[in-house]
Formats: C-alpha cells, sequence, structure tokens
C-alpha cells in the first residue's frame, strides 16, 4: 500500500523525532511522487481560472481575437494518454524515473498554465509536502469500514472535483 511505503521512507529519511523540512524533499522521491499524483488523480479544479488574450492569437490554425475570454481544461492534460502511462488510474510511478528518484512532468498542472498560473503554486506545494509527510510521521490511518471501502472517484460538482468525505482512524505511531 502507498501510505505503508511512504511511512518506511519517512522513518528511514527523517525518522518520528526530527520535525521533516524541505530539504528531505529530494531524499523522499516515492513520498513526493503520491503527493504530486494525488494532485494530477483527484484533478480537484479541471477548469482555470478565465485568461484574456491580450492580442490576436494564431494557435493550431485558428485565430483567437484578441480579448476572447479563454478557459484553459486541465483536465485534458492531466488525463492526457500522450503523456501519462496509465492517465485513468492512481499511478505515483507516473513522477518516478527507472532509478525511484522523482522526475517532473510537463503535463502536471494542477495549479494552472501560463505567465498567470497560481501565484501562490509554490507556497502550496511547500505546504502540502510538510503537512502530509508531518501527519504520516507521527499517525497512521485506517478506515473503520476496511480499506477497500476507499473510493478515490470525486465527488462531482459545478465547478470542482471534491475528494469523498471519510471517517478515518489518526493512531498514534
Amino acid at each position: 500500500m502507498d501510505v505503508e511505503e511512504m511511512q518506511r521512507e519517512i522513518d528511514q529519511v527523517i525518522g518520528r523525532e526530527r520535525i521533516p523540512t524541505m530539504e528531505d524533499r529530494k531524499s523522499l522521491p516515492f513520498t513526493d511522487a503520491v503527493i504530486h499524483e494525488v494532485q494530477r488523480y483527484m484533478d480537484i479544479v479541471p477548469l482555470s481560472v478565465p485568461h484574456y488574450a491580450t492580442r490576436d492569437i494564431s494557435f493550431r490554425g485558428y485565430v483567437i481575437p484578441k480579448d476572447t475570454v479563454i478557459i484553459p481544461l486541465l483536465h485534458s492534460v492531466l488525463r492526457d494518454e500522450g503523456h501519462w502511462e496509465s492517465p485513468w488510474t492512481f499511478n505515483p510511478n507516473h513522477f518516478l524515473d527507472a532509478n525511484g528518484n522523482f522526475k517532473k512532468c510537463p503535463a502536471f498542472m494542477p495549479f494552472s498554465a501560463g505567465k498567470r498560473s497560481c501565484v501562490g503554486e509554490s507556497l502550496a506545494r511547500m505546504e502540502l509536502f510538510l503537512f502530509i509527510v508531518s501527519l504520516l510521521q507521527k499517525f497512521s490511518f485506517t478506515s473503520p469500514t476496511g480499506p477497500d471501502s476507499v473510493d478515490l472517484s470525486p465527488e462531482l460538482s459545478s465547478f470542482a472535483n471534491m475528494p469523498r468525505y471519510y471517517q478515518l482512524i489518526a493512531s498514534p505511531r
């Protein structure tokens, strides 16, 4: 199971006493890959915020006139079969090379794209990493109804794909 593998990796690199830092990220490639894959797979905001064409643009034979509202469909990139080995399944290996090292993927853009992508992206990535590693360092998580009851598909809303609600048991490690 991915969570247990992440905890083994965290125990080997950080242990259970020291507080994780961003420097630990490069020593925790599997954990980093799982965090990235959760963001890719959950695809929480499939439509980016609207953008505007600041000038006439030629794109794939089409002309997009100046002042046209453009709404990027991030979902199409996060599920693109040309970029992901198995786009419709949860697979942390999308972010690991053959040696188990973390690898970036240009199709990973859960925070939008272009010059006007999320200004807080680097802070959000840092916070996600530190928060998740800290939780997994100190707690084991189980579902009272068993691991097979966890459905990874999102709840669909009008604007976002929301994670499902679960009752979890957090036990100190």
